[in-house]
């Protein structure tokens, strides 16, 4: 397990406080800047897009949306969709 080269984690942030899952990101981070890469599946797309060099969105195992961290993030069909309420100039 020393010097892995691909880290892949299930649901990370589960059942832990939002100051713990922060932590957990910031480490997370860290680690992919050292040279490991991460694979998340996590449910909380909103918390993980935000850090994601890339994100795919899957619907009953098929990915129906792909791009960058940021292009998911900031999409409004899925901030709809998936990430909740979202304002637009209050329209």
């Amino acid at each position: 397990m020393s010097k892995g080269k691909v880290l892949l984690l299930d649901e990370p942030s589960m059942g832990l406080s939002p100051l713990m899952a922060r932590e957990i990101i910031r480490m997370l981070v860290e680690i992919n800047r050292a040279g490991t890469m991460i694979l998340i599946i996590e449910q909380n797309a909103n918390m993980a897009l935000q850090f994601a060099s890339r994100g795919y969105v899957l619907e009953t195992g098929v990915i129906t949306v792909s791009g960058t961290g940021k292009e998911l993030f900031t999409s409004l069909i899925l901030k709809k969709a998936y990430l909740g309420k979202w304002e637009n100039n209050g329209k």
